[in-house]
Order: C-alpha cells, then structure tokens, then sequence
C-alpha cells in the first residue's frame, strides 16, 4: 500500500503547507466580506439623507399620521376659553 504512492514525506508536508495558505487566504478573504456586508453604520453614512426621510415617515407613522395631526390642532380651538389666535391657531386656557 505505501508502495503504491509516489510521494515522499517532504511533498506531502509542502503541500500540506500550501493548503494551510490557501486556507487562510479564503478565511481572511470570507471575513472582510463578512465585515463589508454588516458594516451598518457605513451604509447609513453614505445614504444619510434617504435613511433621515425614511425615520422621519416611520415617526410620523406610528404617532398617528395625519389623522392624529388633525385631531390634536381641530380639538383646541373647541376646548377653553380662547386667549389669543392667529389664523385658524388659537391659544386656550383650559381651567
């Protein structure tokens, strides 16, 4: 069986060897990759202003949109006593 093969005990420690390089060659290739794929805040760097509008409408969004808007300006002007207004704004004491 040991016949059989060719190679001596120095080839198949060098190519042992060159396996191990290429080895980490492709692990160290994998890991910066990895790193440039999950590397958020460089994404959010480069797309500052899209990511700044799409926070901005989420928020909006979950505060109620405009129905909430709406119904937090219409509903002071019926409760109070008016003090003072501006346009269709006015400033109500509530007591």
């Amino acid at each position: 069986m040991a016949g059989s093969n060719s190679r001596t005990v120095a080839d198949v420690r060098r190519d042992i060897e060159n396996e191990r390089e290429q080895l980490a060659g492709a692990a160290e290739s994998l890991r910066d990759s990895i790193e440039e794929v999950t590397d958020v805040r460089a994404k959010l760097r480069a797309n500052l202003v899209p990511a700044a509008i799409g926070a901005l409408g989420v928020g909006f969004l979950l505060a109620g949109g405009v129905g909430a808007t709406a119904r937090l300006i219409f509903r002071r002007g019926r409760e109070g006593e008016t003090k003072a207004q501006v346009g269709r704004f006015r400033l109500v004491n509530r007591d």
